[in-house]
């Protein structure tokens, strides 16, 4: 694919940044950007909506992450692109379509980013009550805003130890509660009896409830393939990455809920912080407080991997025309300093909104974005089937093959379309669905108003010089 230069880059800066990022923190930022405030502190909401039967809300969602992140490795390593599954949905669906993802990922990465500042700062500020949540929410955002500029090699070993020190914590807090369950602590155990005795509380609709929760807890795994463009030998880095990260994933997720859903009731207060909860159930000395700062710097190394990818999808949106060309301006470490600017400056402004209003801003927020990784899953779903059958009727050889195509990524649409049936049958979600689909037709309209102002206004003679460099060198 080629593309007009312009003096939105300086001459003889690459159009893409270099591959400066190891494989082994591919590995680490789709593994770090799942585990946050999702499973620190979304799992407790889980178990309160579904008691126990949680655990059937979480496989069913860990089985729909595994399909999508089969078929996002599939075409990241056969094109590695910072755009990742906007790039895709734009040659699958067309332009319009690809825009209007890559607009929606960004909009609801920026959110998050702002909500996990917030969440970091309060997280820290109750057991460290000395700098007030607003400054050290700031403070957090221009730090790590810092940390994306320095350039990606620093941003990934930064956030390879992040996860490092995250998984460790969710190890010990397995080990910890398997042996409370097992009766190997000077404490009561509970044994199995949370489990067995009154396994789903609120039926089906318990069950359908906590499936939301659940899901959002997954977003952020996508950002393997939008990371993929900067890595080292990316066909192999990715198919690495996605074995890793699925696997992982599920089992921190699903042993860590297990242990929750065994420990604590359903209606057991302790679940506003359950590993929290847990862990004074075993009656260990500060246990509390170190989990605590364990989920601040979960919530944190979250908010470091998004502004990542939200700074990418932008630069990417320009690099297309999507987007205002300018954000395409690599700095001197290679990295889309505009880009970062002003993915992060939505970040600043819904923080200093929600402490301005409490409570409102990002409720409101989230009731928009809350089903947005649900349509670009579904959207990397469809693109992978679309182009997978492309390369194939074309006789095109394939880096990495999904296995069990087409019936796999099939599946992976029917558990969608499963998801967004019980979604719209219950009052609580109904309506986030309906936000989000306003939301999606909004962008998508602009995304198109777009599209033909920019081509009504390219100046004649514009696609002869297409993808020329001064000097004439192409853009690739």
């Amino acid at each position: 694919m080629t593309m007009k230069s312009t003096t939105a880059r300086p001459t003889g800066k690459p159009a893409h940044p270099p591959h400066s990022m190891k494989p082994r923190q591919l590995t680490m930022m789709g593994l770090g950007s799942a585990i946050g405030a999702g499973l620190f502190l979304g799992s407790g909401a889980g178990v309160q909506a579904a008691g126990p039967a949680v655990l059937i809300s979480y496989l069913v969602a860990g089985t729909l992450i595994i399909l999508v992140m089969w078929a996002l490795g599939e075409m990241a390593a056969a094109n590695p692109n910072s755009g990742a599954f906007s790039v895709y949905a734009e040659r699958a669906l067309g332009k319009t379509a690809g825009a209007t993802i890559g607009w929606l990922w960004w909009l609801q990465l920026v959110v998050v980013i702002a909500a996990e500042g917030l969440g970091a700062a309060a997280l820290l500020f109750s057991v460290w009550p000395v700098i007030p949540v607003w400054a050290l929410a700031l403070v957090f955002m221009v730090v790590f805003t810092g940390i994306n500029l320095a350039g990606v090699r620093n941003f990934g070993e930064f956030e390879f130890w992040f996860t490092i020190l995250k998984v460790a914590a969710i190890v010990l807090f397995l080990a910890v509660g398997a042996a409370l369950l097992l009766g190997l602590l000077p404490v009561t155990s509970p044994g199995l009896s949370n489990i067995t005795g009154d396994f789903a509380p609120q039926g089906l609709g318990g069950i359908a409830s906590a499936l939301f929760v659940v899901i959002f807890a997954f977003g952020g795994t996508e950002i393997v393939s939008v990371a993929a463009a900067e890595t080292q030998d990316p066909e192999r880095s990715v198919a690495k990455a996605i074995r890793t990260v699925v696997w992982r994933i599920l089992v921190f997720y699903i042993g860590s809920v297990f242990v929750i859903a065994a420990v604590l009731p359903a209606t057991s207060e302790s679940l506003a912080s359950p590993f929290a909860g847990v862990l004074d159930a075993a009656r260990i000395p500060g246990a509390g407080t170190a989990i605590t700062l364990v989920a601040v710097v979960a919530l944190l190394s979250a908010l470091n991997a998004n502004l990542y990818g939200a700074s990418r999808m932008a630069c990417s949106l320009a690099q297309r025309s999507a987007a205002p060309r300018i954000l395409t301006r690599l700095g001197g470490a290679n990295v889309p300093m505009l880009a970062v600017g002003v993915s992060v400056a939505f970040g600043f402004i819904a923080t200093v909104l929600e402490l301005l209003f409490p409570e409102r801003i990002l409720p409101a927020l989230f009731q928009l974005v809350g089903s947005t990784c649900l349509v670009v899953w579904g959207s990397a779903l469809v693109s992978q089937l679309i182009l997978r059958r492309r390369a194939d009727r074309a006789g095109i050889p394939l880096p990495l093959r999904m296995k069990g195509f087409p019936g796999l990524t099939i599946l992976g649409l029917v558990l969608l379309a499963v998801i967004f049936a019980v979604g719209f049958s219950a009052e609580e979600s109904r309506l986030q669905l309906f936000s989000t689909f306003a939301l999606i037709a909004a962008i998508a309209l602009a995304c198109a108003a777009g599209a033909r102002l920019t081509a009504r206004t390219r100046r004649p003679g514009a696609a002869a010089g297409e993808g020329k460099q001064p000097g004439g060198r192409q853009v690739e």
